[in-house]
């Protein structure tokens, strides 16, 4: 007589994940687009309102810009110590901890009376936000059938990218009739409800076991992959290509609306929607690769995210938005094949590679992002415009320089696919 178990009384060793169709799947879904939502619309919020900040706190560009570069280094300083939290608590308590967190801290933050405890809080929130990313990612894997995962990666990416978007346009509509602190603030009670569908959705974990590398093994991992060099080249192409990017869209909003534009901050932050090119431009970069080689599309993009840049030191309004568009695109395929490539070429400790990679990413997106301040004030739009044609530039030419990442080219027969 044979005895079959339940399905809920499966050990996790013998769990093959949700699959598509059944309710479980459904829910998890749901649960993590709402995940993917609720942190990034909350983490760049500000973005699309830096001048209203600036001008409502009466400080200078870069101190406005530092409620967003606070808030990315400490998710940047907080993936690491998650990981850790998550390998013992599990994937969906530890995310479920973090949304809660932020958003509690998000709907409080933006009511600071100082500009001090305004960026203290949105570090706080970053620290928080730091459980997500990486731990939806593994959750995802834990959970739903390997037959499923790449398509379940790729919704909680459009939810990202849904939330990004959504975040920078709601705080620029609510800011303009009610104040940049009314803005932030609704943005955060709408990552709010999207936590609240978190909660109720996500159904229980079935396929995480307890455990996990000790602190003393997970340092271990973290300096073997320090140690390879191609590993620190593609952690350079992804930090020197976001602060590109961050930097871009933290300071155009200052030009726009300023002479001779004088673009209301409603009809700035339409720029955002250039967004859209990116979930184009990073599918096809997938595809690329298998036709002309990773290293190939990685300085391609690079090289053209800094013409992007370079394109935007025209006057002409339509010359700028083209040149939006190309850095925007470009960014978004360096990024798909720099990330993805991490976790092809890591030898040991893939997890803490992938840490790594958002380590140093948001690490840079922070720093990056306020020095591109510094050349606003003193070269204006040209140093901006220069400032980021130089660090996208820079990536290319390391990829370019390596010998670590060589690779044999690819087959003319071989297939387009996503695997990167």
């Amino acid at each position: 007589m044979t005895t079959t178990l339940a399905p809920a009384l499966l050990p996790p060793a013998a769990w093959a994940g949700h699959r598509r169709g059944s309710r479980g799947y459904r829910r998890t879904v749901v649960a993590l687009v709402c995940a993917g939502v609720a942190t990034f619309a909350q983490l760049y919020s500000p973005q699309g309102i830096l001048p209203a900040v600036a001008a409502g706190l009466g400080v200078s560009a870069p101190t406005a810009s530092l409620t967003v570069s606070a808030a990315t280094l400490g998710l940047a300083l907080a993936v690491l110590p998650w990981s850790v939290v998550a390998d013992r608590v599990g994937r969906v308590r530890a995310v479920r901890a973090a949304l809660v967190a932020a958003s509690a801290l998000g709907v409080l933050v933006p009511f600071a009376p100082t500009t001090e405890l305004l960026v203290a809080g949105r570090f706080l929130e970053g620290v928080a936000l730091g459980g997500v990313p990486a731990l939806a990612v593994t959750l995802l894997h834990e959970e739903v059938h390997a037959a499923h995962t790449a398509v379940v990666a790729g919704l909680f990416v459009g939810g990202a990218s849904v939330g990004g978007l959504g975040g920078r346009v709601i705080a620029v509509a609510v800011a303009e009739a009610a104040g940049w602190r009314p803005g932030l603030a609704a943005v955060s009670a709408l990552c709010a409800v999207a936590t609240v569908a978190f909660v109720l959705l996500v159904p229980r974990a079935r396929g995480f076991s307890p455990g996990g590398a000790s602190l003393r093994e997970v340092g271990a991992l973290v300096i073997a992959n320090l140690r390879d060099r191609g590993l620190l080249v593609l952690y350079a192409n992804g930090a020197l290509v976001i602060g590109g990017f961050v930097t871009t869209y933290n300071y155009l909003g200052f030009r726009l609306e300023a002479l001779p534009y004088l673009l209301s901050p409603a009809v700035t932050s339409l720029v955002f929607f250039a967004y859209l090119g990116g979930t184009v431009s990073s599918r096809l970069a997938g595809s690329l690769t298998v036709r002309w080689g990773r290293r190939r599309v990685l300085v391609a993009a690079g090289a053209t995210m800094s013409a992007g840049a370079l394109l935007t030191l025209a006057p002409q309004l339509p010359v700028i938005l083209l040149g939006l568009v190309v850095l925007t695109a470009a960014f978004f395929g360096a990024h798909a094949v720099a990330s993805g490539w991490v976790g092809h070429r890591a030898v040991v400790g893939r997890a803490q590679a992938t840490s790594l990679y958002n380590v140093f990413y948001y690490t840079a997106s922070s720093l990056l992002g306020w020095l591109g301040g510094v050349a606003w004030v003193h070269a204006g739009w040209t140093g901006v415009a220069l400032f980021v044609a130089g660090a996208t530039l820079a990536a290319p030419l390391l990829a370019l320089g390596s010998r670590s990442l060589r690779e044999p080219l690819p087959r003319r027969d071989a297939q387009p696919t996503l695997r990167t």
